[in-house]
């Protein structure tokens, strides 16, 4: 009755990483600091992975 989800946790980041990146790229095309917009990708990229594991496994 319960299917135990075979999601892939590096997929998972992968597509999450892609997701915050694309938008710290535009954040540093329009003037932030690119150090700033790495640390905003890589906690985006955490939290998501967190939230996946909590809520859709």
């Amino acid at each position: 009755m319960y299917n135990k989800s075979a999601k892939d946790p590096v997929v998972a980041a992968v597509t999450a990483g892609l997701g915050a990146g694309a938008v710290a790229c535009f954040s540093v095309s329009q003037g932030q600091n690119i150090i700033v917009a790495f640390g905003v990708t890589i906690f985006a990229t955490t939290v998501a992975l967190i939230v996946d594991r909590l809520f859709f496994n």
